[in-house]
Formats: structure tokens, sequence, C-alpha cells
């Protein structure tokens, strides 16, 4: 085929090492080439591409993959062999993520800096200083996502990027970078929603039909709302005050856990629940909030102010100095997650119940758990057998896909393009916002409908191991 100057396979390896791409060179003296010709290239590449994965595999080459055989083969295929490819970039609040993923849910590359040791040693998140690390590692978080998937900037078909909510000076930082990657690219930009993509993330692993319920908690964030589509949010309830993260971060600090061996480096939440394994809950009263709001929302500022409370008693009780850690530091994070956990629950519970009253939600519904505090083994288990009690299956995305990254950015911007929905008309008027809500407010909806749950003393019982189900 002396008309072909080059063909050349372009790897992109996923865990699997299976190949996300081939791409062809083709030039043809000038003259246009012909579509037997152009599957004829492309045949013969899938040849190539055979023979030099066989040899990877050390697998015995077939004597029928010849050229021709492919092409017989694949002659009634498309001829394009180029998946669809998604940059995500995300920087809402402390994490500079940016990832490369495929139409299939592949995650191609993906890079990360966090920004967690320096705020813990600060004391807590400060925006300018979020700004400033942001700026100085967005760029080479991009570079290593396209370096890891193989591809550069002109290969992928839409650059995503978190617009809302979060820190608006640190969304900003991503929103103009990838901007500039849209213009010196002259790709499509999407727009995201922070919410919408955590909301969808575990639909990249999971086999998931819409509608599902989803409860969302973070440092930023806590919210249940049924997701009917990609695009299409029913928001049962909402945050009133801290978030559960933002709650479970001041309590450590309060506590002084950056104090202690192994936790000096990891975010308050992550400390809490550390210590909470050697904890006994009912050490102390349990502090229950809202029993008086049928709602779906949430409140953790007075199980943080309680939480609080209880340590400046002891402190005193205990006569210690200014960085000591309280002995009985364990007892009060195990209190402060099960005090936690009972809220959530009675939560969910209403929000399944109304959904089952409205048939908003199938027989056997599917419940997401998502955001930095779904990490927490603690709360996923309960919660789980909450969801086991109402024939539910609780659903949760791995945990580095819990907290914030650029690869469910990238994902929820895939899903948009491939519905040919979300691309800006005009990328650089596209403006940051740090608030944002979430679908249609059926808030008042649910407060309305007056739902009784099962008992403090009831829910407790559900959350014995024995009552645990199904979990994926």
């Amino acid at each position: 085929m002396p008309w072909i100057t080059s063909i050349y396979l372009h790897r992109c390896l996923h865990h699997s090492s299976s190949v996300r791409s081939i791409q062809l060179n083709v030039t043809r003296f000038n003259k246009p080439c012909t579509t037997h010709q152009l599957l004829l290239v492309t045949s013969y590449s899938t040849f190539l591409y055979q023979k030099a994965y066989n040899a990877h595999s050390n697998k015995s080459i077939s004597k029928k993959s010849t050229p021709i055989n492919v092409i017989q083969q694949t002659a009634k295929c498309s001829l394009s062999v180029q998946r669809k490819l998604v940059l995500g970039i995300e920087s809402s609040c402390d994490d500079t993520g940016a990832a490369v993923v495929d139409d299939k849910g592949n995650i191609l590359g993906e890079s990360i800096n966090s920004q967690t040791r320096i705020h813990v040693e600060a004391g807590g998140i400060i925006p300018n200083v979020a700004k400033v690390l942001h700026e100085q590692h967005v760029d080479e978080v991009v570079a290593s996502a396209l370096n890891k998937a193989g591809v550069t900037i002109h290969d992928v078909d839409a650059i995503a990027a978190t617009v809302k909510p979060g820190l608006v000076m640190s969304l900003r930082v991503g929103l103009r970078c990838a901007q500039q990657l849209v213009k010196t690219s002259g790709k499509p930009f999407i727009p995201i929603h922070h919410m919408e993509a955590h909301a969808l993330t575990a639909r990249m692993m999971h086999d998931m039909s819409f509608p599902y319920l989803v409860l969302l908690i973070s440092g930023g964030h806590a919210l249940l709302a049924v997701v009917r589509g990609v695009e299409d949010f029913i928001l049962l309830g909402r945050g009133l005050d801290d978030a559960p993260g933002d709650a479970f971060d001041k309590v450590a600090r309060e506590l002084k856990l950056k104090n202690l061996p192994g936790l000096s480096e990891i975010s308050g939440g992550a400390a809490v629940e550390k210590l909470a394994r050697t904890g006994d809950p009912m050490a102390f009263e349990i502090t229950e909030v809202m029993t008086g709001h049928r709602t779906c929302d949430f409140s953790f500022s007075g199980l943080k102010v309680e939480a609080i409370r209880i340590v400046k008693r002891e402190e005193k009780k205990y006569g210690l100095d200014a960085v000591s850690v309280l002995p009985n530091a364990a007892d009060i994070c195990a209190n402060l997650q099960y005090c936690s956990l009972i809220h959530l629950s009675k939560r969910l519970q209403r929000a399944l119940l109304y959904c089952e009253m409205e048939n908003l939600l199938p027989k056997n519904p599917t419940v997401v758990l998502s955001g930095g505090v779904a990490c927490n083994d603690f709360l996923r288990s309960g919660l789980s057998r909450i969801c086991g009690h109402n024939s539910a299956t609780l659903v949760c995305p791995p945990p580095h896909l819990c907290t914030d990254n650029g690869i469910m950015i990238a994902w929820n911007g895939m899903e948009k393009l491939l519905l040919g929905t979300g691309v800006h008309p005009d990328p650089d008027s596209v403006e940051v916002e740090g608030r944002s809500p979430l679908g249609l407010d059926y808030t008042d909806k649910v407060r309305h409908a007056n739902l009784k749950i099962d008992s403090t003393r009831t829910i407790s019982h559900l959350l014995s191991p024995e009552q645990s189900g199904p979990q994926r």
C-alpha cells in the first residue's frame, strides 16, 4: 500500500492495559482517499494492533488474522475507532483535580493536588490560601492528567469544569484554566454543577438507571435528592447550617487531634473517624436535633455545639494544658459519629417514605451515598442498614471518587456531551457561583406531608450489625 505514508497506534492504557484508541495518519499524494482505502487503512491498523497485543501478551497469532480477513470482518463496522474523551477540571474548594474519561466510563488519566495538610496546619480552609495554591498547581495537574491519558488537549472532544457552587476564588481558577484551554483548542466547554457531578459519579461504576435517590454529605453540603436524569433533580432536603464535614472538622480542631501521631496530615473528619474506632459512643448522652421537624432537612450545628461543650467540660475536668489531647477523645468522636448517623438515618428514612408515597422511585430503589463524608465507613455501614430496612440498596462510589476530584467532573461532562446538552455557546461569558440550588425544590412539599418515621429507639436497633442491608 504505497499510498499510505504512515500508520501508528496510540495506546491509552487503563488498569486493564487495553487499547483505548487507534490513531491514523494517512497521506495520499494530494488525492482524496476512497472509502475502500480508508477501510483498508483502518483494518490494517487493527491487524497491526492485534499483532502487537499478541506479542505483548505472549499469545500466538492466528493465521486467519490477516489484513484482508480483518477487512471482511469489519466491513460493516463504523470507520470511527476513536472514543469520545472529556477533560474535567475541579477546583471548587481545596483540591485541584483533573481527569480524562472516555464514553464508557474508563478513567484514562487523573491527577490531583491536595491542600489538606496545609489547611489542617492553618486550622481551617482559608479562601485566599486555597486560591493561591490552585493557581500554583492547576496547570501541572491538567498537564499530568493529559499525559497519563496519553493525549493532548486537541484529542479531547470537550472540556468540563466546575463553576458552581463552591469557594468563588477557587472556582475562578479552574474556570479560567478551562477557558484558556478552550481558546487554545477550540473545543466545546461544558460548565458543571458540583453537586450534580457528585450525584452522577456512581453511574461510572454501576449499571444504574434513573430514577434513584442520592444522599450527598460533604464538608460544604448535606442534601437528599431524587435523580431523574443527567440534568433532572428533585430536592427533598438540604442543610440549614453547618455541613457534616465542617462540623467534624471543627470538633477535631477543638479536640486538637492534629497533635496525635498519625493524625497531623489528614482532615479533621478523617481523624474523627479513625479515633472513633476505639471509642464508646454511649460514653456520653445521645444528642438529637430537629426532633420536632418532620422534614428531610439537615442541621449539624447543634451536634457540633454539643460536642464542643463536652470537650470544654472534659478539659476542665482533667485540667489539660493548651496542647494536650483528652484521654477520652475517642469516646467524644464516637459519640459525634453516632449522633450524626441517627440524624442522617431519620432524614433518609423519611425521604424513602415520601418517594414511595409520591411514586418518585421504583420498588426496591437504589440510594447513592456520595460526597467527602461518604468515605466514613461507620456512616456507610449504618446507612446501609437503614436502606435494608426500607427494601433499598445502598450504592457507594469508592472513597477516592467521593471526595472532590476531576473524574466526576469529566464524567458529568461526558454524560451531557452524549446527550447533546450542556455545551455553553459562549465560554468567555461563563461566571462562577458560590451558591447554587439543586433541581426542583420539594422541601416544602416534604414538610407538608408531615411523615412520621421510626423512633430513635427503633432506629438504634436498626443500626445493629445484623440488620445490614445490601450494598454495592
